[in-house]
């Protein structure tokens, strides 16, 4: 985190004096798929208020956005965040849960590489690893109020694979989420718009008192993302304990 307080949510329009509409002239051997990316970039307000506000990605706005309507993160609480690179989320959970390097209370991890982050415990490995969620347990030292997850599948370019395979992702945090919350705690990951599976739900909704969809504002208006909200764990049952490693 920089040395600056994640802002709250609110508009991005007029933080910074870069104009918009900007465009990258052809000729300069790019695709035009890859040009247009960039054009994107350069006149998205969310990244140049990233930039500006010292944020690692603009994806700190959709968590920004997401708590200040639905109360995820609370003083003192504890977040596990599944794929957090570059950081984003983590930069905005540790100033809202008040996580330090003498008490960190958030652990990340992603099979990228992450800069250090103060009140951050960061795992570069898969969390598909088998020895992930032990040593996501052991870092944290106790069972998490808060796991989050923007994790999407590397894509392959044939859209129903490419969905199975961030399904899958979906459905194996929404299972480790259920074996390590504690009651109370919260879910929330990354989805698609008709795409959440009757299964994924079915098990959520039987877990948590609240289970809804929602798009934040900093989410593009033309992407297919939503992410899904599980609120309130009711708690394992006597004959399910909590996370133990194998």
């Amino acid at each position: 985190m920089s040395g600056r307080k994640p802002p709250r949510g609110g508009s991005p329009s007029g933080r910074t004096g870069r104009s918009i509409n900007q465009r990258v002239k052809k000729g300069r051997g790019l695709k035009n798929s890859s040009r247009r990316w960039i054009e994107r970039q350069i006149n998205d307000p969310y990244v140049q208020r990233a930039k500006a506000e010292g944020m690692r990605s603009r994806a700190a706005y959709k968590l920004i956005e997401i708590d200040d309507k639905h109360k995820i993160l609370a003083r003192g609480d504890r977040v596990i965040d599944l794929g957090a690179a570059p950081g984003g989320w983590c930069q905005v959970a540790a100033h809202r849960v008040g996580s330090s390097d003498e008490d960190k209370r958030i652990v990340a991890i992603d099979y990228l590489e992450m800069d250090p982050m103060p009140g951050v415990e960061i795992l570069q490995m898969d969390f598909l690893d088998d020895e992930a969620p032990g040593k996501l347990m052991e870092a944290l030292g106790s069972m998490p109020d808060l796991v989050v997850s923007d994790m999407a599948a590397p894509t392959i370019g044939h859209r129903q694979t490419d969905h199975l395979r961030t399904m899958h992702l979906i459905e194996v945090a929404a299972d480790f989420a259920i074996r390590v919350l504690k009651p109370g705690g919260h879910f929330l990951a990354k989805t698609f718009q008709g795409g959440t599976e009757k299964d994924l739900l079915d098990l959520l909704k039987r877990n948590f008192k609240s289970v809804i969809h929602v798009k934040p504002p900093s989410s593009r208006a033309e992407s297919v993302e939503l992410y899904i909200l599980a609120k309130e764990f009711k708690g394992r049952k006597s004959d399910a304990p909590a996370f133990e490693e194998d």
